[in-house]
């Protein structure tokens, strides 16, 4: 079963090659295609994200208020969720649904040297994609730079949508992101070293993709969210207009 769904992955990428003349290009215009039948649920997990990080303020001053009450702390959290309609599992779905569908990729494009026997190469930028940017580097500095442009594009681009969702934030959480990121960024770079460069032109184009998926949504959530407060700020109360009656003064009695 697993197999044939790769099979099939396999000639999805023949055929686009078939009519750009090009395996690295098939492999750029699979990617695009497939980052576009996701996008659903790519808005899906980014609103999700874009929601956890609005709530992390409030989320921080419940753990510091009830930290020596888990239970509570716990219940008020829930409370927190359900005021928000936010659902901390929401994000978890589309990624799992994704997971496949980028594990078949992996796997075809580290076995393409033995499906493809024409030369898989990406026009004369990377003579072979089947070549990992450890054997390369022996090749000179010129042939592996373009391995290493792949490389670092590869590891970056991966946990570029972490870092750039704390921009403006200033809290402990940030400083733990950036640690964290900057620690899997190397763990990548170490993968990716020993990774054939067909993998690292798929993943490192569909991360890109993925980081404007995510800033463009970003604003669209942000535009969302300020038009909401506009629209609240806007309603003034109605003016009355009150005429007060001039009182006509009471005729004297003539003595």
């Amino acid at each position: 079963m697993w197999d044939a769904f790769k099979n099939f992955i396999f000639d999805i990428i023949q055929f686009c090659y078939s009519f750009l003349g090009d395996w690295g290009l098939a492999i750029l215009f699979v990617t695009l295609i497939f980052r576009l039948l996701i996008t659903p649920l790519m808005k899906k997990q980014i609103k999700s994200s874009y929601q956890m990080q609005k709530m992390q303020p409030l989320m921080a001053e419940v753990q510091k208020k009830y930290a020596d009450d888990q239970p509570r702390m716990q219940e008020e959290m829930q409370k927190l969720y359900a005021e928000a309609k936010f659902n901390p599992l929401a994000g978890c779905l589309p990624m799992l649904l994704q997971m496949p569908i980028f594990a078949a990729l992996f796997q075809v494009l580290q076995e393409m040297n033995s499906r493809v026997d024409s030369s898989y190469s990406f026009y004369n930028i990377v003579p072979d994609l089947t070549t990992t940017p450890s054997a390369a580097v022996s090749d000179g500095f010129l042939v592996f730079l373009p391995y290493l442009i792949l490389l670092l594009i590869f590891a970056g681009a991966t946990f570029l949508p972490m870092v750039l969702q704390q921009i403006g934030n200033d809290n402990a959480q940030k400083k733990q992101t950036l640690i964290m990121s900057g620690v899997m960024t190397v763990f990548m770079l170490w993968i990716g070293w020993g990774s054939p460069a067909g993998v690292l032109l798929f993943w490192g184009m569909s991360s890109v993709i993925g980081v404007l998926q995510q800033q463009l949504s970003y604003r669209s959530f942000k535009r969302a969210d300020k038009k909401s407060e506009d629209e609240i700020i806007d309603i003034k109360p109605v003016k009355v207009d009150v005429t007060r009656k001039t009182k006509k003064k009471r005729p004297t009695k003539s003595r």
